[in-house]
């Protein structure tokens, strides 16, 4: 009989915090500077360089805490983690081993119509490390980095498949950006993962050996190398193989992950409380004034959006997606008082911009005003659906007063004593068509529509001139 062997999988996801100094030194974070110019002795590690904390990285920490459900400890404390790497210049980094900011705390996520809770097991707080780049004939090191404010948010082994990986971190980045604790920019390194797998026989107590992935940078890279990894696992233990303890590397190009050196148990590290850092100690009062502070969350926005302004499901998950596409479509509504039409422009005309110039919604010149005004004209049928189209991306470019662009472009519909003698000249000279719309072929009307749009120059409203066809010709 086959073994069933099934996968489990835990990540390690590594955030830094957008504090604009580093969490031991007034060292800039400011991504994308000169090499090694952003450092001072702290962030060096010279001899006798004394640590600060930066309070704003505890704050930011305990804010991400509360909004993962975590509890806060009161008492927490900073710990060496020995290790001789290049980009670490201390050979030890500054993390946090058995008294973390949080504990527990978990990320909600749904997967093919089925919700689950993805535990964690805890956040702590740590410094980042430099970036090593590698040549043809050598390597550099840049200590920008090192000394960034980190969060280490690691879950519990809940999840069993690529695809709730990729949910999972797909939420958590959700919630760290409506906290504002992070930029979540993947391709900034603000946000990396590490994934841990391991196969055992279904219903086992235990669980396999696992194996890590290190610095993963995309959510598809996870999602795809631990497809192939588990079944990577899969296939070596069914064949009577034995999976080491390792660390991995991920090769995009060729799909697959290879083996980089024997993973290290935690007693490697030769953890020990750094000596040069005071204990954490927050007040319950402290962790109730940021408790207070916290910002609605997507998961309760996107109730409010179905409840509240009755938009469907589908609309409300796109828009709570990205926080300044949300904060932006309520500030429209509240100006134009249509939220399903601000939507259908938002997820139409925005999003498919959006992507074509590869730009976020900060780089435009679009503003909730110029929207408010654009939905506002589409609804009094002042404009009809191809000008629409037309005015947005105009003050999606220059921004500007949608009614006037309207008006230079030509873009205003024709009153309807104009367009009724037009419908009248296309019933009586297109008789064929006529006559197949009204024994049932609707597909007739819609030649009538384009006949009259013609003759109007596009500044006929189609809807309007669909209605008022049916209406004269009737049909059955």
């Amino acid at each position: 009989m086959k073994q069933d062997l099934v996968p489990t999988v835990g990540l390690e996801t590594h955030v830094q915090l957008n504090t604009q100094s580093k969490i031991w030194c007034a060292c800039s974070t400011a991504f994308g500077c000169p090499p090694n110019t952003n450092v001072c002795p702290v962030c060096l590690g010279y001899p006798g360089a004394l640590p600060v904390l930066n309070e704003e990285a505890i704050r930011k920490t305990v804010i991400s805490g509360l909004l993962l459900e975590c509890e806060i400890n009161l008492r927490s404390k900073h710990d060496r983690k020995s290790y001789f790497y290049p980009d670490m210049p201390k050979n030890y980094q500054i993390t946090q081993f058995d008294q973390p900011l949080c504990l527990g705390g978990g990320v909600d996520i749904e997967v093919d119509g089925v919700k689950k809770r993805i535990r964690l097991n805890r956040i702590h707080l740590e410094e980042d490390v430099g970036k090593n780049t590698h040549y043809d004939h050598g390597s550099g090191v840049d200590y920008n980095r090192a000394g960034t404010p980190l969060m280490e948010i690691v879950t519990e082994p809940d999840i069993a498949s690529p695809e709730e990986a990729f949910a999972y971190l797909v939420a958590l980045k959700q919630i760290l950006s409506y906290g504002d604790v992070s930029g979540c920019n993947l391709e900034q390194g603000n946000m990396r993962c590490d994934v841990n797998s391991s196969v055992a026989p279904r219903g086992s107590d235990t669980l396999g050996v696992k194996t890590e992935i290190k610095n993963m940078n995309t959510f598809k890279g996870v999602r795809d190398a631990l497809a192939h990894e588990i079944k990577r696992q899969i296939r070596e233990v069914k064949g009577g193989g034995v999976i080491r303890q390792e660390t991995r590397r991920w090769d995009d190009l060729a799909g697959q992950t290879a083996s980089m050196r024997a993973k290290e148990y935690a007693h490697d590290y030769r953890y020990f409380p750094d000596p040069d850092l005071m204990p954490i100690v927050l007040t319950t009062e402290q962790v109730d004034a940021i408790r207070a502070s916290l910002p609605e969350l997507p998961a309760a926005r996107r109730a409010r959006y179905v409840s509240d302004l009755g938009l469907p499901e589908y609309d409300a998950g796109v828009l709570v997606a990205d926080k300044a596409v949300a904060d932006f479509f309520e500030a429209t509504v509240d100006i134009s008082g249509d939220a399903k039409t601000c939507s259908n422009f938002i997820m139409g005309e925005l999003m498919r911009l959006l992507n074509e110039r590869e730009v976020e919604l900060v780089d435009t010149k679009l503003t909730p005003e110029s929207l408010a005004g654009l939905v506002m004209l589409s609804n009094a049928k002042k404009v009809n659906n191809q000008g629409a189209k037309a005015i947005f991306e105009k003050i999606f470019d220059q921004g500007g007063d949608p009614e006037a662009i309207a008006q230079v472009e030509d873009l205003v519909v024709e009153a309807e004593d104009v367009i009724a003698p037009l419908i009248e000249q296309v019933i009586q000279e297109h008789s064929g068509p006529v006559a197949d719309f009204k024994s049932g072929k609707a597909a007739a009307l819609q030649f009538l529509v384009g006949q009259v749009m013609r003759l109007s120059r596009g500044k006929a409203n189609p809807q309007a001139v669909s209605e008022e066809l049916a209406r004269k010709l009737g049909g059955k």
